[in-house]
């Protein structure tokens, strides 16, 4: 039995555009053709679509799904494996950030001008209280700290979308400029270096490039940032910090 391009579109919730793209790259040919040339899938199609959205829902670039699936030492129980592994671990973070947020509805606001309902709407599953006691306690008394505090103070819920919106951006980006093997002190890593330490100075405080040198220190040194860095792709945390420094050098000299 076969399907259309259509049917199959409707069994994945993916669009019509994305398995042509995925046929023009090589990842996912149909197996036949109708007499007018359209795309018929197999049920061996299907179960290979399957593996690719399930590794895409874990972030992999699509080049590295076809080298996985294409490798001939590898099975398909090879496969579900990795995948389930992949997907626990996703899980059991996703969980951590949940009982995070459900912390932070409970916590005092720190300036941040929203009710606990439009956080979770605006952050998603990111926590933007998780380290605030902490954040407190070490630069309280410095002047980037209430400075961040007063222009958190007056953001809106529109602001702090925007706000999310270009680190997501950004996080992107950045994510692909390391899969694709760019290095930390070529100039497309360390322009991204450069729109992080803006980012920083545009919504948050002053970063000059002497404190953002030690922002990326931290973001190595302390297990909790190197975490959440590491969770867009593994070693984007030092490759990170090394981008940092490189562009700190560059722009400094």
């Amino acid at each position: 039995m076969s399907y259309s391009v259509g049917q199959v579109a409707g069994f994945a919730g993916v669009t019509v555009r994305t398995l042509h793209h995925y046929d023009d790259i090589g990842l996912l040919v149909p197996s036949e053709r109708s007499r007018a040339g359209h795309r018929r899938y197999s049920d061996a199609d299907l179960d290979r679509l399957q593996q690719i959205l399930f590794y895409r829902e874990l972030g992999f670039p699509l080049d590295e799904v076809a080298a996985l699936l294409d490798d001939p030492a590898a099975d398909p129980r090879a496969h579900l494996r990795r995948q389930h592994q992949l997907l626990t671990a996703r899980i059991e973070r996703l969980q951590k950030m949940a009982a995070a947020v459900e912390h932070a509805m409970e916590a005092r606001t720190m300036g941040i001008n929203l009710t606990p309902e439009e956080r979770f709407e605006v952050f998603g599953d990111k926590d933007p209280e998780q380290y605030a006691e902490e954040a407190e306690r070490r630069w309280g008394g410095t002047e980037a700290y209430a400075e961040s505090q007063r222009r958190a103070a007056g953001y809106t819920k529109d602001d702090w979308r925007r706000l999310q919106a270009e680190a997501d951006a950004w996080s992107e980006r950045y994510t692909a400029v390391v899969a694709a093997g760019e290095p930390a002190s070529g100039e497309a890593a360390t322009d991204l270096a450069e729109e992080h330490r803006q980012h920083i100075s545009r919504w948050f405080y002053d970063c000059p490039y002497a404190m953002h040198r030690c922002l990326a220190e931290m973001y190595v040194s302390d297990e909790r940032f190197k975490a959440f860095y590491d969770s867009m792709r593994p070693g984007l945390a030092e490759h990170l910090r090394d981008a940092i420094l490189a562009n700190a050098d560059r722009r400094t000299a």
